[in-house]
């Protein structure tokens, strides 16, 4: 069997219906607050993949913040509530 048959029988079993994709779509929207909050039901699968972009970015950012926040709290704090935090932490 050739190679281009092979990708091509490949494509089509691993192949997510359209159906799959409209779930999963539908399924990002109820996760963003953004979305989720409006009236409206319409919202076009690409504005929801731009949303869930946007939401990891600021995500990133939040956590990025609190690791610097947490990183600055522990560095004014003694050793021993330092260390007491960072069991807490790695629970």
């Amino acid at each position: 069997m050739s190679t281009r048959r092979s990708r091509t029988r490949q494509s089509t079993t691993s192949r997510i219906s359209d159906d799959q994709i409209n779930d999963l779509v539908s399924k990002l929207q109820q996760l963003l607050p953004e979305i989720r909050n409006r009236r409206s039901d319409k919202v076009s699968a690409s504005k929801v993949l731009q949303e869930t972009c946007n939401y990891i970015r600021s995500l990133h950012r939040e956590v990025d913040d609190l690791s610097e926040r947490l990183s600055e709290l522990l560095e004014n704090t003694d050793s021993t509530q330092a260390s007491i935090i960072r069991s807490l932490l790695s629970q």
